[in-house]
């Protein structure tokens, strides 16, 4: 199930969540709803991962906090780290890829990457 995201609880999502998705979009974007029934379809598969959303049009600041150019977004956090981010839509086999290897990878290497 999507979540919706607010911008003061984001912050703390992101540390609550062991993985976390978020899908930046806005009313008027055509490719997000596109998206927006792929990524509802993934989420109820992985009851155990947080799955949210962030209108931009309601929350701005954080459209500017990540400096997104393009919508629909996709942004994935481990552990507190963003492991993903990229802009476009996708078809449901590749998001659900995404999500497997977001619970395989390992944030200690990324963290070195850093």
């Amino acid at each position: 199930m999507v979540q919706p995201i607010q911008g003061p609880e984001f912050e703390s999502l992101v540390e609550k969540h062991a993985i976390l998705f978020v899908d930046f979009w806005a009313p008027w974007c055509a490719p997000c709803k596109q998206f927006k029934e792929v990524y509802a379809n993934i989420s109820a598969q992985y009851p155990d991962i947080f799955f949210g959303s962030v209108n931009i049009e309601q929350e701005p600041a954080l459209g500017e906090l990540f400096e997104l150019r393009s919508i629909p977004h996709l942004m994935v956090f481990k552990q507190g780290i963003a492991i993903y981010s990229e802009s476009g839509s996708m078809p449901e086999s590749t998001l659900k890829e995404l999500v497997e290897q977001a619970l395989t990878v390992d944030v200690a290497a990324v963290r070195e990457e850093e």
